[in-house]
């Protein structure tokens, strides 16, 4: 894994919140990328949602149209 880098502000609120809640920079770390990524992946999933709904709904004449009875 590659060393990451983060910005003055997020140490900073990294080490104010560590002291806050009483917990490790990992745990923090971890913590918040778990959230991080299920927001992300609820978005995927919300997308892939709307993309599928925008091919689906169809009106009724466009539905039944060119269908002989």
């Amino acid at each position: 894994m590659k060393n990451l880098t983060i910005s003055s502000d997020n140490a900073h609120n990294l080490e104010i919140f560590c002291e806050l809640l009483k917990k490790d920079e990992t745990t923090l770390i971890n913590e918040a990328l778990e959230e991080y990524f299920v927001t992300q992946h609820k978005k995927l999933l919300e997308k892939d949602i709307e993309n599928d709904n925008a091919m689906t709904n169809l009106d009724y004449d466009e539905f039944w149209d060119g269908v002989d009875i």
